[in-house]
């Protein structure tokens, strides 16, 4: 099986891609530094064993935030809650809360760094 594992998402002001993705999302993100590069890791529970990706806000070089490119997708369970958060937070809402017969509802919202950033919510 082949399957994403992990994402980094680049940020350039990673103190306020972390107040904002925990204020979004209600989470607690992990501080770590890795090869020189400054991480924030979302939660993630490996005991699990599935095939679930997990994801990390990075600060290095090599990253640079954009609105083109890979679209990393987070399940909500209140897709509705989390797109008025990212409101409250002034960011935009690229693509509002759509239902996609036979998959659950979909949005994407560019984030405080300039990211796309799309969100599933499965029926």
């Amino acid at each position: 099986m082949l399957g994403v594992n992990f994402i980094e998402i680049a940020v350039v002001d990673i103190e306020r891609a972390k107040s904002f993705y925990e204020s979004v999302f209600d989470v607690t993100l992990d501080p770590q530094t890795i090869d020189g590069n400054e991480m924030l890791f979302f939660p993630f529970d490996q005991s699990t064993k599935q095939a679930l990706a997990t994801a990390a806000l990075v600060k290095g070089e090599t990253y640079t935030p954009s609105l083109d490119g890979s679209r990393p997708y987070f399940e909500v369970a209140d897709m509705r809650a989390v797109v008025e958060r990212v409101k409250s937070q002034g960011c935009q809402i690229l693509y509002p809360v759509t239902d996609i017969e036979n998959y659950g509802l979909v949005a994407e919202f560019q984030d405080c760094e300039g990211n796309r950033i799309a969100l599933s919510q499965v029926n």
